[in-house]
């Protein structure tokens, strides 16, 4: 939890980040991603200044719970002065504890952000979910949380002025908003309308611009004519050498086999590499979400 170090921006942890979709899309699958295709809503997450302190975190946490589907995990929620914004103890269950930042006390209107978080961690602990390393592993937790319907939450959380700045969790906000978006593209969603945080929405739009650039690559047929030119290089460099990694920064690359040259490239919606033959246009079904791509190979 950043309070007043300035705020890293931009896309640093991307390629964990889509590493963290495509093993979503792997452990549940996609009919399995359909349970989360409804985000939590802000009015089962709201916090009032009046409320009561532990009564209200327990009523959050128990609404996070039920969209997590964790039917038989109860959350017990306390407070004390830490270093991190929350922690939880990863256990057998059925009980787990969370504490959270004694900061939360008066700050209310994120408590939910920070219970969405370490409620996450008790579910990807059931699903035996993991990533190897602490950072990868929080990573891997801030995606889960945004891409099922709870991390509008630790986006909207993210405040930043010219004293002071906070932020939840690992990623940057603009890797929140890339999440988002898409999330966005697979449910047909949009969390715009739930950002209280004037550096929210920023974020958002940016994220997004991010997430409609994977759907704008060669091979996909959706390439702009720059990367069509480039492309179309790379693919001459590729037959004249029996195979070669695409150009710098591409996001494709060319394999020789015995049927001839192939592109390889990410599946814009959960991210896995997809292998196509390269011989003109052509129609692929990625194997894992099962979204059709149009390519001009």
């Amino acid at each position: 939890m950043s309070t007043s170090s300035p705020v890293a921006h931009g896309y640093p942890h991307l390629a964990t980040v889509r590493s963290a979709i495509t093993a979503l899309h792997r452990r549940l699958s996609l009919d399995g991603l359909q349970r989360y295709a409804t985000s939590v809503l802000p009015a089962d997450v709201a916090f009032a200044d009046h409320d009561d302190l532990h009564l209200g975190a327990q009523r959050v946490a128990r609404a996070l719970v039920q969209h997590l589907r964790l039917p038989d995990a109860r959350m017990i929620v306390g407070f004390r002065e830490m270093r991190h914004a929350a922690s939880v103890e990863l256990a057998a269950g059925p009980e787990y504890f969370i504490e959270l930042n004694d900061r939360f006390r008066t700050h209310r209107r994120d408590i939910g952000a920070a219970l969405a978080h370490e409620i996450t961690h008790v579910l990807l602990h059931r699903l035996d979910l993991a990533f190897p390393g602490t950072r990868d592993n929080e990573i891997l937790t801030g995606t889960a949380t945004t891409y099922l319907g709870a991390g509008w939450l630790l986006l909207d959380a993210f405040r930043e002025d010219q004293l002071s700045s906070q932020k939840l969790g690992y990623l940057t906000p603009e890797e929140f908003g890339y999440v988002l978006a898409k999330r966005a593209q697979l449910f047909d969603e949009d969390p715009s309308p739930w950002f209280t945080s004037p550096q929210a929405y920023p974020a958002y739009t940016a994220g997004a611009a991010q997430a409609r650039r994977d759907g704008q690559h060669p091979p996909l047929s959706t390439a702009g004519w720059a990367g069509r030119r480039r492309y179309a290089k790379d693919r001459r460099h590729a037959r004249e050498h029996g195979g070669a990694a695409g150009g710098p920064g591409a996001a494709y690359s060319f394999e020789s086999g015995p049927e001839g040259l192939r592109v390889c490239f990410a599946c814009p919606t959960c991210c896995q590499r997809v292998r196509v033959p390269v011989r003109g246009r052509v129609r692929a079904r990625c194997g894992l979400c099962r979204t059709v791509l149009e390519c001009d190979t």
